[in-house]
């Protein structure tokens, strides 16, 4: 058995009930993704809409690609047809363009609403404010084509526990904040995804149910 197989078995069996692996492919090849599909695991993420797009059409159909990166409004039409769930909402301008754009091939899109909390400026999404004012005074009945159905986020990049901590205990009062607003769709609002290779053993005990592990399983990337 490879590193790959070994790796997501044993996170399979060792994540909580409950909390859904995100197997973070980006980057890295499809006989990479093949192996851990062989090993049980169906979820991959990746950032780039064209390597999604070229895997999907040659890899099982039955695998659920998540987009997990900034999503250009340019790529979102390409990737409307291959995709399970975009965590990586960060303007309510990309919201409304996924919903049009899944209109247009008659589907419903689940989608993650990304909250940025962390130090660095250069990451994407919403303050905590901003999304929930968003979401306070939207109207996500609108969003007929667009199913809203959790939150996304990262923490700092940071060797030091407690910011990192404080990052996902700002995330996840994100997500009680806007599931306490009691909006339309309210009982499919059920994800936290938080947490990754090296942070996600806290964001499950601040109360992630979706992780995103990309080089514990499949090493560096690789092109």
């Amino acid at each position: 058995m490879g590193h790959i197989s070994q790796t997501i078995k044993s996170l399979h069996s060792s994540l909580p009930q409950g909390v859904e692996l995100v197997a973070v492919s980006k980057f890295h090849p499809a006989e990479a993704i093949t192996e851990a599909y062989e090993a049980s695991q169906r979820v991959f993420g990746e950032s780039r809409a064209t390597e999604l797009v070229d895997k999907a059409k040659t890899l099982p159909t039955d695998i659920k690609w998540h987009f997990i990166g900034h999503l250009q409004t340019n790529k979102v039409r390409m990737i409307m047809p291959h995709v399970s769930l975009i965590q990586s909402v960060d303007s309510e301008r990309l919201l409304r363009l996924i919903n049009a754009e899944a209109a247009r091939i008659d589907r419903v899109i689940d989608v993650l609403l990304q909250v940025h909390v962390a130090q660095e400026e250069t990451k994407f999404g919403f303050t905590p404010q901003e999304l929930i004012d968003l979401m306070s005074t939207c109207d996500v009945t609108a969003f007929d084509n667009v199913r809203i159905v959790g939150v996304m986020g990262m923490a700092s990049n940071t060797d030091d526990d407690t910011r990192v901590e404080s990052d996902f205990k700002a995330i996840a009062q994100t997500f009680n904040d806007i599931k306490a607003l009691n909006l339309p769709g309210n009982e499919h609002f059920t994800v936290i995804s938080m947490g990754m290779s090296d942070d996600h053993q806290l964001a499950i005990k601040h109360g992630s149910n979706m992780v995103r592990i990309g080089s514990t399983i499949f090493g560096n990337r690789q092109y």
